[in-house]
């Protein structure tokens, strides 16, 4: 058992490792915050064109943080998620449609069982283009009546993106029971169902 999942592991190290060998030129970057960057990978990972996710630590002031520096709040970064998509096969607003739907973008003091600064939503845009289609993204969704509340998902420009550690990333993968337990436990899993 051991064994099997070393070399699952292995496997979604090296898949990690060809996609990023393999990524066409007329690739981008799209990095979004939405409390626990685990739960953000699995419907990214799982979305045709997105060519490699990496979660990690956005929008904060001090370099390299570490995964408790970032926990304890004082670092100014929020988790994130940085995906690289080939934008022939897959359009910036799929992207941010994927988010939505992994998100409560309502709540302005974390997501579900984790709160804080850290944990708040975000759309980070690496252009004018990105710029537009966030804010265009916020607007409807906020016009749509979906939710009651106002929308609180800040758009801000794209920093420094730190990679978490190896650890954390594919976690849904490297550790599904644990992962599908916080899914569940923390509120995450039953309000997208009844959200979407």
């Amino acid at each position: 058992m051991k064994a099997l999942g070393i070399l699952l592991i292995l496997g979604v190290l090296m898949t990690s490792v060809s996609l990023a060998e393999n990524v066409p030129a007329t690739s981008k970057k799209a990095v979004f915050a939405g409390g626990c960057f685990w739960c953000l990978q699995p419907g990214f990972d799982h979305t045709q064109g997105v060519l490699a996710t990496t979660v990690g630590y956005t929008g904060g002031q001090v370099s390299t943080p570490t995964y408790e520096q970032v926990c304890a709040g004082s670092t100014g970064h929020l988790e994130a998620i940085e995906v690289v998509y080939d934008p022939a096969v897959v359009a910036y607003e799929k992207l941010v449609d994927i988010f939505w739907r992994s998100v409560d973008p309502t709540d302005d003091g974390g997501q579900f069982a984790d709160r804080g600064s850290q944990y708040r939503t975000a759309i980070f845009y690496a252009d004018d283009g990105q710029k537009r289609l966030a804010e265009e993204a916020v607007r409807r969704l906020a016009a749509s009546g979906k939710f009651t509340k106002p929308i609180m998902t800040r758009v801000l420009p794209a920093a420094v993106f730190y990679p978490a550690e190896t650890y954390h990333q594919k976690y849904y993968l490297k550790q599904s029971g644990r992962y599908n337990d916080y899914k569940n436990g923390s509120g995450r899993a039953d309000f997208l169902k009844k959200a979407w």
